[in-house]
Order: C-alpha cells, then sequence, then structure tokens
C-alpha cells in the first residue's frame, strides 16, 4: 500500500528495524562468545541473552511496562546493560543515575523522570533507601544481589523460567532511554530519546567511530551514560565489552594488555591522566586499533603526546546527549601532526546519516570560513527535553538541533569548534574564547592542563582568569604564560590572573567544570 500523499508514513515493507530488533539481533547472534568480562566473571552471549530475557519478565511482574520509568544505580557491572535492555524489551523508559552524584541529585532525577522502579547494586543501598524515602514516584526498589533496600533481582530471575527474546512492538517515536544532560550550564535537562534515534546510533557509531571488525572495547566510565553508547554495536558485531569500575590509569593498561583490547573510549581527562602519572610504554597497548576520545575538546600538544604513547590509533568524535554524541568524526588517518597539523584543532567532519552546519540565528547556513552556531540534523536527534517545552523550542529550532557550540567549517569540510556559546568571555569589549587561550597554555612545557574562565570584574567587565595544572617536577611561571599568550593571540586575551592548581574539577562525565570554577573562585 502506498502512503497517502504528504503524509510521513511508510509502506510496511520500507518500514526498518526497530531498536528492540537490533538489541535481539546482537544477543542471539553469538551465543559462544564472550559478551562481557568484569574481572574474573566471563559471560557469554548465550548467559547474556538468558539473563536479559529472566530480568525482563521481573520487571514487568512488578508492573513494568511502555511508558513506566526505569532507573539503575550501580558502577559497572553487566547488569546496568541488562536491566537497560529488559527495559528498552519491555517498552519502558530507562534513565541511568551516575554512581559520582549526589543522594539530591537521585531524588531530583527520580522525581523529574517518574521512575517507579529503582535498580541498584547493594554498594548504594543506604543511598537507595534515602532516594525511595524521598522520591514519592519511586514504587519498587531492587537490589543487583542480596541487600536490605529492597528484594534481590538475581534470586528472582533464578526463580523465572526462561523467557525467549522478542523483540517488542514499539512506537518509533516513544522515548525509551530519557538521559540528563551533563549539568555544566545548568540543572541537567532529560533528553528524550526515541527508538528511531538510538536505531541511527547503532548505525552512525558502527561506521563512523572506527569501529573494528571483531572488537574488544574497555569501559571504565560509567556504562549508565556515554560509554555506553559503543556497547550495542560492538554486540552487535560479536565483540567482547570489557568492563571497569571506575578509571584506574594502571588497571586500565593492564586491561589493554590482559584482554588485547583494540577498541576504548576515554574522555581528555583520562588521557591527560595516563601520560602524565602512568608509563604506557611500560605495557603492551599495540592491540588497540582505534582509541576514541571526545566528550571535550583535547589540546594539540598533548594529542601529539598521545600519539606517541599510543600510535595513529587515535580518532576525535564529537556530540552530545541531544543527538547521542552522533555530530562528527576525525579519522585516525586524520590526525597527521606533521602532515595537517591544522586538523589537531578539528573535531572532523560529519558523521554518517547526519548533516552538520555552520548557522547564523535564523538558522541559515554560513559560507565556510565564517564562525556561528553549529547546528545538527539527524535521525538520532532527540525529540525534545522532557517536560521542558520552552527548552526544547530553544534547542530545535528553524529545523536544526543548536549545540550551543560556536564554530567553524574549512575549505576542506572540516569543522573547528572555537567554544561553548555560553563560555565565552566578554572582556573590555572583546569577545575572547576560552579554547583558543587553553591550547595556547598547553603547549607550554610546564602545563598539564588548562581552563580559562571570565570572571567578575569592575574594571574589564569580565576578567580572563586562567586555572593551569602543572605538569610532573614542573613549575608554573605565571608571568611566562601570560606572555606567551599575549604573543600569540593579542594583549586583550591574556589571563589578568593565572591561578595553579592540583586538579581541575569535573563533571560525573570528565568534563572540566567551569561553572564549579566560577561559582568557587569568584570575588
Amino acid at each position: 500500500m502506498a502512503p497517502v500523499p504528504g503524509s510521513s508514513a511508510l509502506p510496511p515493507f520500507a518500514v526498518g528495524p526497530s531498536y528492540t530488533d537490533v538489541i535481539v539481533e546482537a544477543l542471539t547472534r553469538y551465543p559462544t562468545r564472550e559478551a562481557f568480562v568484569h574481572g574474573d566473571r566471563r559471560m557469554t552471549y548465550a548467559e547474556l541473552a538468558d539473563l536479559v530475557g529472566r530480568v525482563g519478565q521481573v520487571l514487568v511482574d512488578h508492573g513494568v511496562g511502555p511508558g513506566v520509568g526505569v532507573a539503575v544505580l550501580a558502577p559497572n557491572a553487566p547488569e546496568v546493560f541488562v536491566v537497560q535492555a529488559a527495559a528498552f524489551l519491555a517498552g519502558a523508559r530507562y534513565s541511568g543515575l551516575h554512581p559520582l552524584a549526589s543522594v539530591d541529585d537521585h531524588v531530583g532525577l527520580c522525581e523529574d523522570a517518574e521512575i517507579e522502579m529503582l535498580v541498584v547494586h547493594p554498594a548504594f543501598a543506604a543511598t537507595a533507601a534515602e532516594v525511595a524515602s524521598r522520591a514519592g514516584s519511586v514504587k519498587h526498589v531492587l537490589g543487583i544481589g542480596p541487600s536490605e533496600v529492597g528484594p534481590d533481582l538475581l534470586a528472582l530471575c533464578a526463580a523465572t523460567g526462561a523467557r525467549r527474546l522478542r523483540a517488542a512492538g514499539v512506537d518509533d517515536e516513544a522515548t525509551t532511554w530519557l538521559q540528563y544532560t551533563g549539568g555544566t550550564t545548568g540543572r541537567p535537562k532529560g533528553a528524550m530519546l526515541s527508538h528511531r534515534a538510538l536505531a541511527q546510533q547503532v548505525q552512525s557509531l558502527t561506521i563512523s567511530w572506527g569501529l573494528p571488525e571483531r572488537p574488544v572495547y574497555l569501559a571504565s566510565s560509567p556504562i549508565t551514560h556515554v560509554a555506553m553508547l559503543p556497547v550495542v554495536p560492538v554486540l552487535a558485531r560479536g565483540g567482547t565489552v570489557v568492563l571497569q569500575q571506575g578509571f584506574d590509569p594502571e588497571r586500565w593498561l593492564a586491561a589493554v594488555e590482559a584482554e588485547r583490547v583494540n577498541y576504548a573510549f576515554v574522555v581528555p581527562t583520562m588521557l591527560y591522566t595516563m601520560l602524565d602519572k602512568a608509563d604506557p610504554a611500560a605495557r603492551d597497548t599495540s592491540s588497540i586499533e582505534t582509541l576514541c576520545y571526545g566528550a571535550a575538546p583535547m589540546t594539540p600538544a598533548r594529542l601529539v603526546e598521545a600519539q606517541e604513547a599510543f600510535g595513529p590509533v587515535m580518532m576525535q568524535v564529537y556530540g552530545q546527549t541531544e543527538c547521542i554524541g552522533m555530530s562528527t568524526s576525525l579519522r585516525k588517518d586524520e590526525h597527521d601532526p606533521v602532515g595537517r597539523p591544522d586538523l589537531l584543532t578539528s573535531c572532523g567532519r560529519a558523521a554518517a546519516g547526519v548533516r552538520v552546519e555552520i548557522i547564523d540565528e535564523a538558522g541559515t547556513p554560513l559560507p565556510d570560513g565564517e564562525v556561528g552556531e553549529i547546528g545538527v540534523r539527524t535521525r538520532a536527534v532527540m525529540s525534545g527535553y522532557w517536560k521542558r517545552d520552552q527548552e526544547t523550542a530553544e534547542a530545535l529550532r528553524d529545523g536544526w538541533l543548536r549545540t550551543g557550540d560556536v564554530g567553524v567549517r574549512d575549505a576542506g569540510g572540516f569543522f573547528h569548534i572555537v567554544d561553548r556559546k555560553k563560555d565565552m568571555i566578554v572582556t573590555g569589549g572583546f569577545n575572547v574564547y576560552p579554547r583558543e587561550i587553553e591550547d595556547v597554555l598547553t603547549g607550554h612545557e610546564s602545563v598539564s592542563q588548562a581552563a580559562v574562565v571570565g570572571l567578575p570584574d569592575e574594571k574589564w567587565g569580565e576578567a580572563v582568569t586562567a586555572f593551569v595544572v602543572p605538569r610532573r617536577g614542573a613549575e608554573i611561571d605565571a608571568a611566562a604564560l601570560t606572555a606567551l599568550v599575549k604573543v600569540r593571540k593579542g594583549a586583550h586575551q591574556a589571563p589578568k590572573r593565572v591561578e595553579v592548581v592540583t586538579e581541575l574539577p569535573t563533571t560525573g562525565v570528565g568534563k572540566i567544570d567551569k561553572k564549579a570554577l566560577r561559582a568557587t573562585h569568584a570575588r
């Protein structure tokens, strides 16, 4: 049957697989291969599929179904993915609680997301009990193992008969993952991610994120958040997910060597820690084929160091929660400090299935070389912000996801992020973009990391203020750094203050928390 003229409805033969179809196919195609490695624990695909089916039945027995909110609070473990997959297959709405967040943060998210089912690791039992007592929406709490907070989910699964995995008949536009933003510019917002968006994310990531043919993926940051993105693509290829509970540079390098890891995702602060506090050369990291970095910009000087340590395996990915991380990627062969040093400041070109433009306030694409906001169009874009119509209208305006990032595209189609719109400093009537200054500062041999913010100032309006972390054994000469910025960027961009700190505050996903810097150091 042909679609009605003017209708967006597709004929039946043109409807592609849902995200639940992708999950079922991924979990059932390679039954004897290892799906997860978690310490001494190794789980095959057959065991994983069986557990997802049993957990799904337990959730249904507790009233979980279409539109019901399910949340997980746990460190990295296979069960984090299992509950998420079971919730998707039940047609429910899933949200991840970050293990490092506060009780108040958990309560606020559960209430905002209308969470009815809370699944927790025993290590968070006391936290979960307080959350459940304060968040009125929570009806059930299940533990991933024995605990005093609620029934043992795994014991309930053992008493449940095996269930064959079946893809749910879901609405492609229904919100299935309600993922909250990192909150660096205000209270976290729930991005409504649909089955349609997640199915596109799998395709875009598989094509554009350098996934090996049979990946062995190391995840040490929380898979309740961005580290989850490669999991289904890895499983769809019959690969293995190696989980660690928290990032430690020595343990990370040891896992790469022991498990022959060939794929990993890290944020720049993790790479800086490895380069400054560990010795990658002391371990065999030759198995790594792709080392993705993202969630925050990485300075060119440190990027060159990473390439020297790990080889030509670096791949940058750029995106945000609102489009499930799918915007641009800079391939491994495009990381060329000798032939194309200019690309070390680029976030790459549009990922597969994504259209990216530099747009003006009216949403009109700008010519190459002109600075504007980065706009994104893709099937992976969110449906909107949960219960925030005004903010949804602002973010999804004129047919674009407005990222809030200021950038420019060069003649080769490569995008360069200038900075976040909200991070721009206005000092003495000049617009200053902190990232440009940070790149200069981290190019100095004494600086490991740098963050630049504008702090209130009676004379300048905002004073350019730099916070720098010294390299191991180095001393910071503030006057020399200020002079370096004057030479490279001009006197108006030179820091009025240079503060030496031992570390920079970060959000739960590893981004430098400039909001915290401003709040702590404003005079």
